[in-house]
This record gives structure tokens, C-alpha cells and sequence, in this order.
């Protein structure tokens, strides 16, 4: 006998598969009991080379493995679900996703949005619905998207280091980061040019670097410029 959850995950299955052809994206269905796939358009399983019965069989940890970049799925995977936590009707979470076709294909980038498709009978989220588009690889979004990757892989891998800099020791990095000189800096904050000196060895001491580009890398990874 089916529950009443399968009967509104195959009523919303029959009800999308009406349309999704029409869609320029691939549309899929994840199960929120499990994040199983629950149903995938038919570009996608051309796209991914496998049958519906294939996509919809494979666990949700072996899914994400075989098609997506753990790298930048840090990123969106908690604000998704996030989402799908606080529930609200009609709010959509979009982010840029690398995508394979394969385990030995090259990455591509989509931009994909999420929402709370079905509810269940108490009103818990049921069903996700994704649908993604694929970015050209000459589109300017491409490189901007892996740029936002990197300097949030950046982020997350230097944070701690980010944050032994003092308010002060902030402020002198992001001038040195805009190019000004120690004469300038010191001339602007009021202080000596010792006192500037001394600033510029401590926060590369407390960022481990002596390279003008990571200290530039720090101020544009943490908003200072």
C-alpha cells in the first residue's frame, strides 16, 4: 500500500513531467526525506547518460559524489538547506554549481535555483525542486564564478589567520592593499611612519606571507577593498 507521502511525490512527479520539456534548464526532484533524486527531466538523464530507474536509485551521498564539486557545494549546500529549514513559501535560493557528466569529465558551471516544491500533509517540506541552466563556457559569468569560488575557498581556509589582525592592523592593510606608501598610510591615520612600519611586519607575520598578492588576496577575500 503507498503512504501519503509517495502518493504527493507521484502526484508532483506527474504534474512537472507535464511541462519540464518545455524548460530550457533540467529540472529534478529531490526527496527531502533522504535527498534522493525522485525525478530528474529528460535533459538531464541525456545530459548524465542514465535511466531514470539509475538516477532515482542511487543514494543521495553517491549522487553528489559522481555530479558535483565538493568545493563549492561548502558553499551552497547549507544555505539550500537552510532553505529548506525555514520552510517559507515561495523563497528560492540560486547559486553556481560545477557539474560533471561523468567521474572523468570536466567540470562545467550552471546556475541552479532551489525551492520547497510539496509539502506534506502537516506542512513539512516533501519535495525540493532544482532547476539548472548551463553557462557558456565563454560567458563572463564562468569566470566570475569560479573567481567567487576561489576567494571563498580562500575565505574559509584563512579565516583564523584573518582574524588575529587588529582594527588598526585592518585599516593599515587595506591601504597597503590600495597601494599607498608607509608616508601615506601614516600621513592618513595620524600615525609614524615607524608606527606603520612596525604594523606592516606584524600582519604579515600573523598572515604568513610576505607576497604583496596574498596580502591583496586577504583584503579582497575579507571586503576591505
Amino acid at each position: 500500500m503507498i503512504d501519503t507521502n509517495q502518493k504527493i511525490i507521484d502526484k508532483n512527479i506527474i504534474e512537472i513531467a507535464k511541462v519540464a520539456y518545455k524548460l530550457p534548464g533540467v529540472v529534478v526532484l529531490h526527496d527531502l526525506r533522504d535527498w534522493s533524486v525522485a525525478w530528474m527531466s529528460p535533459r538531464g538523464l541525456e545530459e548524465l547518460g542514465v535511466t531514470l530507474e539509475e538516477i532515482t536509485s542511487l543514494a543521495s551521498g553517491e549522487y553528489y559524489y559522481r555530479y558535483f564539486n565538493p568545493e563549492d557545494a561548502k558553499d551552497y549546500a547549507p544555505k539550500i538547506l537552510s532553505l529548506m529549514e525555514r520552510n517559507i513559501a515561495d523563497e528560492i535560493c540560486t547559486c553556481f554549481q560545477q557539474v560533471r557528466f561523468g567521474i572523468n569529465a570536466p567540470w562545467k558551471w550552471h546556475m541552479a535555483s532551489t525551492m520547497v516544491f510539496a509539502r506534506d500533509e502537516s506542512g513539512k517540506p516533501l519535495l525540493a525542486i532544482t532547476i539548472a541552466f548551463p553557462i557558456d563556457t565563454m560567458h563572463h559569468m564562468t569566470f566570475k564564478a569560479e573567481r567567487l569560488l576561489e576567494e571563498n575557498n580562500f575565505l574559509r581556509n584563512n579565516i583564523q589567520l584573518f582574524s588575529s589582525l587588529s582594527k588598526r592592523e585592518c585599516e593599515i592593510l587595506k591601504l597597503l592593499a590600495m597601494g599607498a606608501s608607509s608616508i601615506e598610510t601614516a600621513e592618513k591615520l595620524f600615525i609614524s611612519i615607524g608606527t606603520v612600519d612596525t604594523h606592516r611586519k606584524n600582519i604579515k607575520k600573523k598572515l604568513n606571507t610576505n607576497s604583496y598578492f596574498e596580502l591583496c588576496q586577504f583584503a579582497r577575500a575579507f571586503n576591505l577593498i
